[in-house]
């Protein structure tokens, strides 16, 4: 059992939750249905508490060449007010975290790991640092994560914003942050998301959390606004082709098996951790012409893959699911596996064991589902 609880905990009791451990912490699983936070993200809006993600500041004249070092992406390129996803790897090109990395001065980052993770990649951060002219500084422990999800996201988030600052809101372009009021505290907002669809994170201090969340849970009342667990949280990103730290990536697996090969940049000039293993793996051309690359799943039937079914080609096994489930939006089942190559073309019809039976799934492009924009 995990002890660690966020600062919401009381809020989340109060809805009704039920509760899961998740990354070390008690975490709500859903609240009344998960169907229904699912289908109210995708048509108006979810609240979800992320308040177990990490948050590391990294600041001082080396930041963003140390940020060049410690992690796959060229970090010194993002202008300030932007974000980029990245990965921190180690010295083998695995897959210690995917993150995302927020500038908000020229000589200031917010990097925001994975829950589970988030002390590993502090602690690597810190390691990393010799060096280099930074303060590495986590302050996860007393910061909140609340997101708004949903097309409806935006017409919420500007109830609690004063009108003056509503441009800095509608504005606001997709992995970008600003500094604004929200429900009278001066907050770091970002527009990035991990569901699929138009969003928000709110950076808040574990002592106003409680309020912000049911002043967001008001101003939601006329727009659809429920509360969302991580299995809503779970279903969405599957259908948006999002990987998660545990399922798809790990460190036993490298950017370019996982699809993410733009995330590396081996243009920059600096060296950096992992740069000359997956040097090497690109050249090998591993995750495109050899090895395993994760692929979308369709289902053909009603029965659904999860995760370590065996993927099967003649009787042959070709790879395994990672992740996989019923999709509420699309209404047939979809998973990600890793498969070998040559079986990895889009239209490739394979088999998933089922428990001792095989059924055909469809190898297709990821992601399933698309917003229109």
């Amino acid at each position: 059992m995990s002890e660690n609880y966020t600062a919401l905990y009381e809020q989340h009791k109060k809805a009704g939750a039920s509760f899961t451990d998740f990354g070390g912490w008690q975490m709500p699983l859903k609240y009344e249905s998960e169907l229904a936070e699912h289908h109210a993200v995708r048509n108006a809006a979810g609240l979800f508490d992320l308040s177990h993600m990490g948050e590391v500041w990294v600041s001082g004249p080396d930041a963003a060449a140390f940020l060049d070092y410690a992690l796959v992406g060229k970090l010194s390129a993002i202008a300030v007010g932007k974000a980029k996803y990245s990965l921190i790897c180690n010295a083998d090109g695995g897959i210690i975290d995917d993150l995302i990395s927020y500038r908000r001065a020229e000589d200031k980052y917010l990097v925001v790991p994975n829950a589970g993770n988030a002390k590993v990649v502090s602690a690597a951060l810190l390691k990393r640092a010799a060096g280099f002219d930074v303060v590495v500084e986590d302050v996860s422990a007393e910061t909140s994560l609340i997101a708004v999800q949903g097309p409806t996201a935006e017409a919420i988030l500007l109830q609690l914003v004063p009108a003056e600052q509503h441009e800095l809101v509608t504005e606001l372009k997709y992995y970008a942050a600003v500094e604004v009021s929200i429900n009278g505290e001066d907050l770091l907002l970002a527009r990035t998301g991990y569901t699929g669809e138009d969003g928000f994170e709110i950076y808040v201090p574990n002592v106003d959390a409680a309020g912000l969340w049911e002043a967001l849970l008001e101003a939601g009342e006329g727009h659809g606004l429920i509360p969302a667990g991580l299995a809503a949280r779970d279903s969405l990103r599957l259908e948006a082709g999002m990987p998660l730290y545990g399922n798809e990536l790990s460190q036993h697996v490298n950017a370019y098996a996982a699809g993410l090969g733009p995330v590396v940049s081996l243009a920059k000039e600096s060296d950096f951790v992992g740069r000359e293993a997956l040097t090497a793996i690109k050249a090998a051309g591993v995750g495109s012409t050899l090895g395993q690359k994760l692929v979308g799943l369709k289902g053909t039937g009603r029965r659904a893959a999860r995760a370590h079914y065996s993927v099967l080609k003649d009787g042959s096994l070709i790879g395994e699911v990672t992740s996989g489930q019923p999709s509420p939006t699309l209404g047939y089942p979809v998973a990600m596996a890793y498969v070998d190559v040559e079986h990895s073309e889009p239209g490739t019809i394979v088999e998933v064991d089922l428990r001792g039976k095989a059924e055909p799934f469809e190898v297709v492009a990821l992601p399933f589902y698309k917003r229109q924009k």
